[in-house]
């Protein structure tokens, strides 16, 4: 095989999570349910040729929800090129999550949401250095069908310092989702868009505690209608890490910002639903069990209060697992005699 014989090294990565969530106090948006599920992640590559910067992927990404009849799991293809500089990056194809520099915050991509799809499918570009970092994904979501509508999301994210140390920083989220119709669309049927800017400054107070706050504007479409719909909040965030302690308070306020949530659901509205109301407070807070080369669990609850709607609680347990490294390095000519993770970051 030609692409073997001109590769530097034989690569491998396995990504596992698995996480059970009881969740109470819900409503018609976010019902009353349990999760049991896991998440397997298994990959085979090669760099290529040049200075092992450039590596090529393949692998799966299975979803199971654990139930007594094995139903309702998905496999997803996880096959990419993976460009990958002391400062640049760059990814084309079935893309997992975990490269991302940063998740998305929860108005921006539901929990749920990230659970289910654990691949991006399209391009990811990121940038770091020491004034800030950079990333920009376009995600195509859905290809059209007699069923299913078209649809893509594209977004922006990072920050800059506005200090030598990194204290203060500047930046946000922007994001744009599509929903187009499907094929032979029935009449009614039309374009959505949502968008959404936010800017955010942070301050990172202390070595464990970082505090964010910032505006929420969104604009939403409904062709058929004619007209946009511009909701807008304020949001505050802190996140405090301390040994086994990990609590994170998120904080918003303003307008309904998924006005068109009861007709399009998360197609068009990736958020949490939770987002739909004029107030909502969410605190998580979770023992960090072990954390250590790779792994990581960890135990605790998640609190929702929102403005006319039930006092939510979930209770979860999360174990993920991520460990990957060479079984053949050309240089040496023979297997590595010990792996070395590709990444730490869960």
């Amino acid at each position: 095989m030609a692409l073997a014989s001109s590769a530097q090294d034989v690569l491998w990565n396995v990504d596992f999570e698995t996480r059970f969530e009881n969740r109470e106090g819900g409503d018609d948006l976010t019902p009353d349910q349990t999760l049991l599920y896991l998440r397997l992640n298994p990959e085979l590559g090669v760099t290529l040729p040049a200075d092992g910067r450039h590596r090529l992927m393949g692998g799966v990404a299975w979803y199971q929800p654990i139930t007594d009849h094995g139903h309702g799991y998905k496999v997803l293809p996880a096959v990419y090129y993976h460009f990958d500089a002391e400062k640049t990056g760059l990814a084309l194809g079935f893309v997992p999550r975990r490269l991302l520099l940063e998740q998305l915050p929860s108005y921006l991509m539901s929990d749920s949401l990230q659970y289910c799809t654990p691949v991006l499918r399209g391009l990811m570009v990121t940038n770091r250095g020491r004034r800030g970092w950079l990333q920009a994904v376009l995600d195509w979501r859905q290809m059209q069908s007699e069923t299913r509508r078209e649809a893509f999301v594209a977004t922006v994210s990072g920050f800059v310092n506005l200090d030598a140390h990194g204290r203060w920083s500047i930046g946000g989220h922007a994001q744009y989702n599509h929903l187009a119709k499907r094929k032979n669309a029935p009449e009614g049927e039309c374009v959505n868009d949502d968008g959404t800017i936010n800017p955010m400054l942070r301050w990172q107070a202390l070595p464990g505690l970082r505090v964010q706050a910032g505006a929420i504007i969104q604009l939403q479409r409904a062709r058929d209608e004619g007209k946009w719909f511009a909701p807008c909040g304020a949001v505050l965030s802190a996140n405090f890490r301390h040994r086994w302690i990990s609590i994170d308070e998120q904080l918003f306020a303003g307008k309904n910002i998924f006005p068109l949530y009861n007709r399009y659901g998360p197609e068009l509205n990736l958020g949490d639903p939770y987002f739909c109301t004029k107030f909502y407070s969410r605190t998580d807070a979770y023992a960090v069990l072990f954390d250590r080369k790779g792994l990581d669990v960890r135990l605790g609850v998640t609190l929702h209060a929102s403005q006319g709607r039930p006092f939510g609680w979930w209770q979860a347990i999360k174990v993920s697992y991520n460990i990957g490294g060479a079984l053949y390095r050309k240089n040496s000519g023979q297997a590595a005699a010990h792996s070395t993770p590709l990444s730490d970051k869960l």
